[in-house]
């Protein structure tokens, strides 16, 4: 069951992923192959699956909720195709294909990461059904989470702490903003899109901050053991790069004692919600299991 709803929706976020870049015009062909190339490539489609999942969860119907889904998708893969640059991580695969500077150079690159993320904005606008308030709120929630107080001043952190050795509260901090405040301004945006009480609300803040930190640990503990193939990227890049990692500043063992603490502090989280919350303790599951 929760793989097909897994399956289920991802296709259904495919679908109006595509839907919603073509209804607005763009003025150059290129700029739109390149936003395309990074959008459509595929992946987990986690960040809009969330969004969904927490919907339900409170009680509400995710698939309501498809444009602000899709924005925050758009807002990842902007990230990636930034993240990815020379002036970044530097990395040349992405999913099992060339990164988009690869493909279309690093300034196409990054106007391809531009585009998608102010198109993230107005596709939000977009979502119907919901009081002008409530998605005002969503929209800075969202906002926020991308910004300075979030994923960008994550990144910054991540640039800072290369060649250099730091400690654990710096690496949590830099990875709850780097990739956590994704993750949470997903899970609170479609609990808040659903009508979610205080409580509720609370509780999967709680989720999705542990559900984000035992996200990264696995990563790092992927890049040193996982599947080139399965992970589409080779192995090894967070040492290529010299970063400090939850592996290189604990050990392999350690890292997957604190992932596991992090993932039965998530499921833990959801004890205020009954069987409308299966789906995200599943997740957690295929989160800590997954190898890619």
């Amino acid at each position: 069951m929760f793989e097909k709803l897994w399956k289920e929706r991802a296709a259904l976020v495919e679908e109006n992923l595509q839907a919603e870049i073509k209804k607005t015009k763009t003025i150059d062909k290129k700029l739109n192959e390149a936003m395309e190339y990074s959008l459509l490539s595929g992946g987990k489609r986690l960040r809009p699956v969330l969004l969904m999942a927490a919907a339900d969860a409170v009680g509400g119907d995710g698939e309501k909720f498809l444009p602000v889904a899709c924005a925050v998708e758009m807002i990842h893969t902007y990230s990636l195709i930034h993240d990815d640059l020379p002036a970044m991580d530097d990395d040349d695969y992405r999913h099992g294909k060339l990164t988009n500077h690869k493909v279309f150079g690093e300034a196409g690159a990054i106007l391809a990461g531009d585009a998608l993320l102010t198109l993230a904005f107005e596709v939000m606008t977009r979502q119907e059904n919901v009081e002008p308030k409530i998605l005002l709120k969503v929209i800075r929630e969202i906002s926020s989470a991308a910004g300075m107080a979030g994923m960008v001043g994550g990144q910054m952190i991540d640039l800072q702490s290369e060649n250099k050795k730091i400690d654990l509260p710096t690496l949590k901090k830099m990875h709850l903003g780097k990739t956590g405040a994704l993750f949470k301004a997903a899970i609170r945006s479609g609990a808040i899109l659903a009508g979610t009480d205080e409580e509720k609300l609370f509780a999967l803040t709680d989720y999705a901050e542990n559900f984000g930190l035992a996200f990264q640990i696995t990563d790092d503990i992927l890049d040193v053991v996982g599947d080139e193939k399965k992970i589409g990227k080779p192995v090894g890049s967070d040492e290529k790069n010299h970063k400090s990692t939850y592996v290189t500043l604990t050990s392999l063992d350690i890292s997957k004692v604190l992932a596991a603490e992090a993932a039965n502090t998530a499921v833990h989280s959801l004890n205020v919600f009954g069987s409308e919350a299966d789906f995200l303790r599943e997740l957690v599951k295929f989160l800590i299991d997954r190898k890619a």
